[in-house]
């Protein structure tokens, strides 16, 4: 994900302008790996291979955010990965 998107991007949820961008892999211009976090709902959007997956609670994959959410546990804040939405590591989605 170019970074200069950032300007552009809001929570496809409820809406929030800006996102909080965390970047694990990444150069001056591009995110390869990350996470995008919305302050208002609680909800965190994976940067996977520079695509932001933005999607609604409804289409996401389950089982690719909680992988996600495992492989990079320890750069993402604790109450995203004990508390974010749709789903997370405490919970494990089944709430």
């Amino acid at each position: 994900m170019r970074r200069k998107l950032m300007s552009i991007l809001a929570c496809p949820m409820d809406k929030h302008y800006p996102l909080e961008l965390l970047d694990f892999e990444a150069d001056e211009q591009t995110v390869v790996e990350g996470i995008l976090l919305c302050k208002e709902c609680g909800r965190y959007y994976p940067i996977i291979g520079e695509i932001p997956v933005m999607l609604p609670d409804n289409l996401r994959s389950r089982k690719e955010d909680l992988e996600f959410l495992k492989k990079w546990e320890s750069k993402i804040p604790e109450s995203v990965v004990t508390g974010g939405r749709p789903w997370n590591l405490k919970s494990d989605g089944r709430d």
